[in-house]
């Protein structure tokens, strides 16, 4: 599932899941922009969907602050990356997409929104809970969850 561009990604990385729907000025989308500036000051580079919504939210705020934004996309759905995105992993279906944030994540935040991001959290929670994936924090912010 991984090719060679999987070693040259920076490290830590934070996989952020959230609505692809929520538009500035919501408080979702803020809450978003917030989260991505917040991590990119820490240190980390962010990885998402990549398309709108929560996704161009953390990417706008992660770049803004001097971080690093990967994106990953999947060619089977409409739209086109980000402006904010720096770094584009392109893959084929949905799912491997999911596969592809969760396995390149040290940790994990889930901002509000539907069901996708419920799915995302989901895989990640489970694949933590069985010990696929171990030492990685996941978080869900908002009061949403």
């Amino acid at each position: 599932m991984f090719d060679p561009s999987f070693s040259r990604l920076p490290s830590p990385i934070i996989s952020v899941f959230g609505s692809s729907s929520a538009t500035e000025p919501t408080q979702t989308y803020q809450l978003a922009q917030e989260l991505g500036a917040a991590l990119a000051r820490a240190g980390f580079a962010v990885a998402n969907g990549g398309y709108g919504g929560v996704m161009e939210a953390v990417s706008r705020g992660a770049a803004e602050a001097g971080g690093k934004v990967i994106g990953v996309v999947a060619s089977s759905l409409p739209g086109k990356a980000n402006r904010w995105v720096q770094e584009k992993i392109v893959v084929e279906k949905w799912e491997q997409r999911l596969l592809w944030l969760v396995a390149i994540g040290d940790g994990y935040a889930a901002c509000p929104g539907g069901t996708g991001t419920l799915v995302e959290l989901a895989v990640a929670w489970e694949m933590l809970h069985k010990k696929l994936l171990s030492g990685r924090p996941l978080v869900a912010l908002g009061d949403f969850w």
